[in-house]
């Protein structure tokens, strides 16, 4: 998207988000950036025929539709260190429960996470509340330290970047959550704590 022009809200959040990106490696407050997308799942109808020398792997252009998954990426950019959470939506309860993870499993030690995430309407606090108990929405909100891309200015957000690798390089015709699943349980790497 095109920013809109003379938008003091999206030069706000712009130079917050930048401000973030400069600050010095801390890993008691680790940046992380947030964001998600949806994945159609397709089966081939026809095996394909393998790459051969001066000719790359070809494809049957028909497919069968099978389903869709939701990706959420988190991406530690001074950590060296991302991870994806695949689920059959991208509700509010969801995205509460990869932050859980966020929090309790990959960043477990961290004083509080510095999260950057697009202005999504379930990218808040709220999401929180909507999927635990107030005390448990309440320890988790304060875990982290939130800032937003500008609305149409998402494209800050590095982890719309990671997706971006991703869908390039090796997201084009995944049949199943499953391989989604495992093919991300290879590459990832160790824990950040």
């Amino acid at each position: 998207m095109i920013a809109p022009e003379a938008n003091a809200a999206f030069v706000a959040n712009m130079e917050d988000v930048l401000a973030v990106y400069q600050r010095p490696h801390d890993p008691q407050r680790p940046v992380v950036c947030l964001d998600e997308t949806s994945k159609q799942l397709i089966k081939e109808t026809r095996a394909p025929l393998p790459a051969k020398r001066g000719r790359k792997a070809r494809h049957d252009y028909e497919y069968e539709r099978n389903g869709v998954a939701n990706l959420f990426m988190m991406f530690a950019p001074l950590e060296g260190w991302r991870c994806v959470e695949v689920t059959d939506r991208h509700a509010a309860v969801d995205y509460a429960h990869v932050l859980r993870d966020l929090s309790d499993m990959h960043f477990p030690n961290a004083a509080k996470i510095v999260l950057v995430q697009d202005n999504l309407s379930t990218h808040t606090p709220a999401s929180l509340y909507a999927a635990f108990p107030a005390t448990e929405a309440r320890r988790l909100a304060e875990r982290f330290e939130w800032h937003y891309t500008p609305k149409h200015g998402s494209w800050l957000d590095m982890a719309e970047s990671e997706l971006a690798v991703l869908a390039t390089q090796c997201l084009d015709r995944v049949p199943s959550r499953e391989w989604l699943e495992l093919g991300w349980r290879s590459l990832r790497g160790a824990e950040p704590n």
